[in-house]
């Protein structure tokens, strides 16, 4: 599928948000390339697996080309074998607020500590519900990129 990737993301500011998931998942995912013009990503979550290639953002950080292709899990695992150093381990979940849909991912591993909601939007300028435990926002913010969080994990940060 192409298409044009809008999505915020926010630093989650408490636990709250697992009250009122409507279901979670552990994903792990790798990376195949992580140059800044364009990334390719080996995910695996829960029975599913799935290539994806991301352009670069744009100036405001808010969108960017993006195509997802469907895989086998046999294939997932011979891919994360060829990935660079550095897995992404998460839980995520799946949260409601108004007519959106956050994903809440709770790193695990070297980047535990960290939680960042995203939510995707139809067009840059969509008004959106924010729950109590929206914390702020990170959208443009390279160090939150999981392709950057897989070489500089969170434990790493000068906190």
């Amino acid at each position: 599928m192409l298409m044009e990737e809008i999505e915020r993301k926010f630093l989650v500011s408490s636990l709250k948000f697992k009250k009122d998931a409507q279901n979670s998942m552990m994903i792990v995912q790798g990376f195949l390339n992580t140059h800044p013009e364009r990334t390719v990503r080996i995910r695996k979550q829960d029975h599913r697996a799935q290539i994806t290639v991301k352009g670069i953002s744009s100036e405001d950080g808010l969108s960017r080309f993006e195509w997802e292709h469907e895989i086998s899990l046999p294939e997932a695992d011979a891919l994360l074998n060829l990935c660079e150093s550095g897995l992404i381990e998460k839980r995520r979940y799946e949260v409601r607020a108004g007519e959106h849909i956050f994903e809440v991912d709770e790193f695990l591993g070297p980047n535990k500590g960290l939680i960042i909601a995203e939510i995707e939007l139809e067009t840059k300028e969509e008004e959106f519900e924010r729950p109590e435990w929206l914390g702020d926002e990170v959208t443009g913010d390279l160090k939150y990129y999981n392709s950057l969080l897989s070489k500089k994990p969170f434990e790493s940060w000068n906190h």
